[in-house]
């Protein structure tokens, strides 16, 4: 049984201020629940961050500590971050997506997918809810963080 989750909120703030701060990984702990750290292992092949590259991120999920290897798949920004798991508890698949909305915000939206087999297939449907109150969370934290950076 896997997991798939969306949440999204509209942010009222521009399109590339929401997806260049959500999109650096040096920003997982400020804005993303359970995350502790995170730390860019792998440059992209032509340097930096980008398609290829690899950010390990240590959390904590109920109440297990929990680190994981997520590969770029797909940057476009300020449009999207697309990254799968590569090493970790179970395979994942985390989407990151930022569109103007038609006030001059940003619709913000997170998808992520996993395959919760194994021992994590018992806890499907826990783990499910958990993930999306973590995401609401995030998309919440997400907005306050960059807010409070204009005042």
């Amino acid at each position: 049984m896997g997991i798939d989750v969306t949440v999204e909120r509209v942010l009222p703030l521009p399109c590339e201020q929401v997806a260049g701060y959500a999109m650096d990984w040096r920003h997982d702990a400020e804005w993303t629940q359970g995350i502790r750290t995170a730390e860019l292992t792998r440059e992209a092949d032509g340097g930096g961050f980008g398609v290829g590259a690899e950010v390990t991120r240590t959390a904590y999920f109920l109440g297990r500590r929990i680190d994981y290897v997520l590969r770029v798949a797909a940057y476009e920004p300020p449009r999207l971050l697309d990254m799968v798991s590569v090493a970790g508890p179970m395979p994942m698949h985390v989407t990151y997506t930022f569109t103007p909305s038609a006030d001059g915000g940003t619709l913000a939206r997170i998808r992520v997918r996993g395959d919760a087999s194994g021992l994590y297939g018992l806890a499907a449907p826990l783990m499910g809810r958990r993930v999306r109150s973590s995401l609401v969370k995030d998309l919440r934290d997400l907005e306050r963080r960059l807010s409070a950076s204009q005042d």
